[in-house]
């Protein structure tokens, strides 16, 4: 849930989210369109949909409990190496390396005096952490919390506290004058207005506060991606198309058929 998502908006949603199914066969169990319509609008609700495959078969191949080794997580439909090492690292105590953007920040500025760490996550970058790694499993436990938090409060990416910083008299970069980011032109922002993503995600909006039982038609739900315009006004008049296509593409919204054709609902 946390994946490009502000704290502040994900809590809510998580303690309602484990409040309704505290367990992965709860949540295996459940419908698609009960998932999507809990999800809300944290977005990329394609999240959402590998989640409950991830609980379906944790239930279904590991008696509903969470696998305990990177290995096993990252075997789970929609498990990364991030999310592998984070859970085997904090929920079972495992030694592993957490490398998210807090951990990169800290280490690429204290031991290799950059700014910020290269835009994509490479061998050299994720062999030198583990070197650095303690040997402990508990101690290497602390330390990716510790490296974790220091990114977060102190080594920010815009305004870091550096007086304050307990890594200060060993930090790379501050010896070297704080040097500008080498990847600056390399890095991009997600733009959202305008983009498919944001029609896609009215369309979603609209079908969500639909009554779960009802379909709704072609014509309204391209005009919900409009934002109530006529889409044959807007700068790419094929973009509501074109995004309640990928939706349903993506398995997010299911496409009637026979007397149903060009009626859609969650699935």
């Amino acid at each position: 849930m946390l994946q490009q998502t502000p704290v502040a908006r994900v809590e809510p949603v998580w303690r309602a989210w484990l409040t309704r199914w505290p367990a992965p066969a709860d949540l295996a169990g459940a419908r698609p369109a009960e998932v999507l319509r809990a999800w809300d609008r944290l977005g990329y609700p394609r999240r959402a949909l590998r989640l409950q495959e991830c609980a379906q078969v944790i239930t279904a191949e590991h008696d509903g409990v969470v696998p305990d080794t990177e290995a096993g997580l990252l075997a789970l439909p929609g498990i990364g190496r991030y999310t592998a090492a984070a859970v085997a690292a904090f929920a079972y105590g495992r030694s592993a390396v957490v490398l998210d953007t807090n951990v990169r920040r800290v280490l690429a500025r204290a031991l290799d005096g950059r700014a910020l760490p290269p835009p994509t996550l490479g061998r050299a970058e994720r062999e030198r952490a583990a070197s650095h790694l303690p040997a402990d499993p508990a101690t290497s436990v602390r330390w990716n919390v510790g490296l974790m938090e220091l990114g977060a409060l102190v080594c920010t990416a815009r305004s870091p506290r550096c007086t304050q910083c307990p890594l200060r008299e060993q930090c790379a970069w501050l010896r070297a004058g704080r040097p500008a980011d080498e990847h600056a032109a390399r890095r991009r922002t997600q733009a959202w207005h305008g983009t498919d993503r944001q029609v896609r995600g009215r369309i979603m909006a609209h079908l969500r506060a639909h009554p779960p039982e009802e379909w709704a038609a072609t014509a309204e739900l391209l005009a919900a991606g409009a934002d109530g315009a006529d889409p044959g006004a807007l700068p790419d008049p094929g973009q509501p198309t074109r995004a309640l296509a990928s939706l349903v593409a993506d398995g997010l919204v299911s496409a009637g058929t026979g007397v149903q054709a060009g009626w859609y609902r969650l699935p």
